[in-house]
This record gives C-alpha cells, sequence and structure tokens, in this order.
C-alpha cells in the first residue's frame, strides 16, 4: 500500500486541532460517525457506511467434508478485499501487510469467540457440514476500515439464510427456498470492533478515526465486544505503551458504543424482516433516497389546471391599466427644442479626400429665388424679421427664429449656411467656406495668372 504523505503543514494543522479538541468533520472526541445499513435483495448481502467508509457484505455456504480433527463442526471463512476502488493507494493482485492484519483480526473476532454454533452447521457426523463464506469487500475508504468490517461481517451472518435439508440415511436432501423456508445462523453473540486512535504517546484519544487522523496517529487500538461487555479480542498497534488505566477506560468507552451499534443492527434486522412478510419493495435501490440526483422515482405533484383561464381572466381584471406614455421635447436653451437623441456631431472631422477637394475648389455662389428643403418646408418673403439656422449634426437642422423653434431632421448636409435679409427678399446670397480656405485666400488668383498665361 503506497500511500502519499502528509505535508509537515498538514501534520501540524491535524495535531493542533487534535490538542484543541477539534476534528475535521465537527465530531466530538469520543464521537461515533453516523452508521447506515441497507440490505440487498437476496439474504445475506448488505452495505454498511460507517461516515463515507463503506462495506459490502456477501455471504454464501455450500455443503463440503468437514475438517479431520473437527468431524461435527462447520466451517467459517472470511475474505476482506480492498480494490483500487476504494482508494487509489491499494495494489490490487497482492496481499499487503494491512489486508493481512484485517483479515487476521476479523478471524479473532468472529470466528475464535465463537459467535456462530458451529456444531449447528453439522448435516452429517464426518461426512457433510456447510461452509460459510463472507466476502467482504471496502468500496470506499475514508478510515476505520475494521470497524464498518466486523460491522459488516456481523450483519451479513444475521441476515443471511441457508438452505434447509434433510438425511434419510445416507442420502441427503437439499430443499429450495419455494419448497420450504431457509434456517438462519444460530447465532450465540454479536462481537463489533470499536478502534481508539493515539496521538503524541497516548496523551490524547480518539474514538473512530478518519483516514487522515490514522495518517498522524501514534498507535491504534483495537477492542472487540459484545452488548454482554465481554471483551472477545483486543489488539495494539504502533509500539505506543499504554497505561492500565488507558485500557479501562477505552474498555468502557467500547461498551457504551456497541451497546448503540448492537440496538441499531437489531432495528435494521427487523424493519427488513418485517417489509419482506408484508410484501413491500427492498433491496439497495430502495434504499436509495428520492431527493438525490441518483434516485430512480420521484413523486409526482397533481397539478389541477381546469380553471387556469378563469384565474388568468380575473388576474388581468382585477390588473390596474398600463399608464399613457406621452414623449416631450428636450428643451436644452430658451428657443430650442429636441425630439429623439442624436447621433453625436461630426463637425469638423473631415477626411484626407474631402480637405483635398475643399484646397482645390473655389468659392461658389448659389443665388435662390425661394429656398425649398427636402422636408417640404419653403422659406420665403422674409422682410425685416431675423432669422437663422444652423447645422446640429448628421440627423437634422434647427431653425431659430424670434417666435418659435423649428426643427428639420434627415439631412446629411455638413456645412452651415447662413441666412442673411437683403433688400430684395426674393433673393439670398448662401456663401460656403472652410477653414483651410480662409487661411490661404491667395491660392485662386495664382490659378488664374497660370490660365492667362496658357492662354497667351
Amino acid at each position: 500500500m503506497k500511500e502519499t504523505p502528509l505535508s509537515n503543514c498538514e501534520r501540524r494543522f491535524l495535531l493542533r486541532a487534535i490538542e484543541e479538541k477539534k476534528r475535521l468533520d465537527g465530531r466530538q472526541t469520543y464521537d461515533y460517525r453516523n452508521i447506515r445499513i441497507s440490505f440487498g435483495t437476496d439474504y445475506g448481502c448488505c452495505i454498511v457506511e460507517l461516515g463515507k467508509t463503506r462495506v459490502l457484505g456477501q455471504v454464501s455456504c455450500e455443503l463440503v467434508s468437514p475438517k479431520l480433527n473437527r468431524a461435527t463442526e462447520g466451517i467459517l471463512f472470511f475474505n476482506l478485499e480492498l480494490s483500487q476502488m476504494a482508494a487509489p493507494a491499494f495494489e490490487p493482485g497482492r496481499q499487503s501487510d494491512l489486508l493481512v492484519k484485517l483479515n487476521r483480526l476479523l478471524e479473532r473476532c468472529l470466528r475464535n469467540s465463537k459467535c456462530i454454533d458451529t456444531e449447528s452447521l453439522c448435516v452429517v457426523a464426518g461426512e457433510k457440514v456447510w461452509q460459510i463464506r463472507v466476502d467482504l469487500h471496502l468500496f470506499n475508504h475514508d478510515g476505520n476500515i475494521i470497524d464498518a468490517a466486523s460491522i459488516a461481517a456481523i450483519v451479513a451472518l444475521c441476515h443471511f439464510r441457508r438452505p434447509d435439508v434433510s438425511v434419510q440415511g445416507d442420502e441427503v436432501t437439499l430443499y429450495t427456498p419455494e419448497e420450504r423456508d431457509p434456517v438462519p445462523l444460530s447465532i450465540h453473540h454479536m462481537p463489533i470492533c470499536v478502534s481508539f486512535a493515539f496521538f503524541q504517546q497516548g496523551t490524547y484519544l480518539l474514538v473512530d478515526p478518519n483516514e487522515r487522523e490514522e495518517r498522524v496517529m501514534d498507535g491504534l487500538l483495537v477492542i472487540a465486544m459484545n452488548k454482554h461487555r465481554e471483551i472477545c479480542t483486543i489488539q495494539s498497534s504502533g509500539g505506543i505503551m499504554l497505561l492500565k488505566d488507558q485500557v479501562l477506560r477505552c474498555s468502557k468507552i467500547a461498551g457504551v458504543k456497541v451497546a448503540e451499534i448492537t440496538e441499531l443492527i437489531l432495528k435494521a434486522l427487523e424493519n427488513d424482516q418485517k417489509v419482506r412478510k408484508e410484501g413491500g419493495k427492498f433491496g439497495f435501490a430502495e434504499s436509495i433516497a428520492n431527493q438525490r440526483i441518483t434516485a430512480f422515482k420521484m413523486e409526482k405533484a397533481p397539478i389541477d389546471t381546469s380553471d387556469v383561464e378563469e384565474k388568468a381572466e380575473e388576474i388581468i381584471a382585477e390588473a390596474e391599466p398600463p399608464s399613457e406614455v406621452v414623449s416631450t421635447p428636450v428643451l436644452w436653451t430658451p428657443g430650442t427644442a429636441q425630439i429623439g437623441e442624436g447621433v453625436e456631431n461630426s463637425w469638423g472631422d473631415l477626411e484626407d479626400s474631402e480637405k483635398e477637394d475643399d484646397e482645390g475648389g473655389g468659392d461658389q455662389a448659389i443665388i435662390l429665388d425661394s429656398i425649398k428643403m427636402d422636408t417640404g418646408v419653403e422659406v420665403s418673403g422674409i422682410g425685416s424679421q431675423e432669422m437663422g439656422f444652423h447645422h446640429v449634426g448628421q440627423t437634422g437642422l434647427e431653425f431659430l427664429t424670434s417666435d418659435a423653434p423649428i426643427i428639420l431632421s434627415d439631412s446629411e448636409e455638413e456645412e452651415m449656411i447662413i441666412l442673411e435679409p437683403d433688400k430684395n427678399p426674393k433673393k439670398i446670397r448662401t456663401q460656403t467656406t472652410s477653414a483651410k480656405q480662409e487661411k490661404a485666400p491667395s491660392k485662386k488668383p495664382v490659378k488664374r495668372r497660370k490660365k492667362k498665361r496658357a492662354a497667351n
């Protein structure tokens, strides 16, 4: 088993939390993690969850020849498997030291404690006995494997039913579950392992250590006990020296925890047996909570849609009518008005080609008898009344009068036109100028001289 070592920072953090009597999952020093037991459809199949540590227990049986030195006793066999599915540190295909230690501890806890009556497994003395095999598979490793494995093993044995047999002379008849009801095993008591982790050479003690706490612990004490406070086996590992008072203290704590776990196991077995007798649904699929994403079914809530239209009409009738929105002009300065947002003014941003055309071209004089704009507005008969308009961007023109402002939109002209009153109101002279033409007025006469010389 190759584990990734913890860094010094993580180690110091965990040890300091233990000194302050704090645990990563919020438990107290002597608290056990939550235990959840679920049964499969077949007898002798169960899953035990100790926190996030999950173990599957499966019991099977077959008729075999007994051992020579124990001709009237059945055979018990325990096998624990650690796969890479539980943790990537586990190496497949080889017996690690941890796996050998766990299997030996399970055999001492369950087989050597005589919790199962092996003589009741004998069919024909010296010829046929039942061999009970308990296979344990670790699904997820989050610490304290031995406690979860011992609970799974004893629960699977209590839940298991072997086929009924009959013996007539030398003939042994094996009955199916349809012919005769299966027979449960004869169990005297239920030994359960409780693990204690020691830190700082036995100064601090924790019950049910998780995976990270196991990495920094100095020693481990495992006590297997039944509800009658009888110690079935005890094992200490890690090389630490424990005092007599410490062991007695741990045994008292183990007695309390074993009584609680035993009561939980008996209640789970009773509930499963009750469901099977009533013909209800049972199995691993039924044990999955409906609120999870992985649930196979969800309860559907009925919805009445018969009076939806009536309710909709009532809601519309009770609702307030929408308010009428009237657009108001934006008054920037007295005498001016604007409707609409408009576009950013691009006055003065002339392209290079337009600048060259302005330099090469001359002044253009346009005499208009009457001014007619594209919008259909006619300006004529301007007397002594002063009138003018200027460019306001690419979206329109703004006429300024003494009476009321007029806005002409949709005009793309980019030149400023100034209307001046004249003696003759029918003729108005407009002139377009640019900044560069005002700076260089001598360009026009120079061109005229060149034309005259060419004519001569």
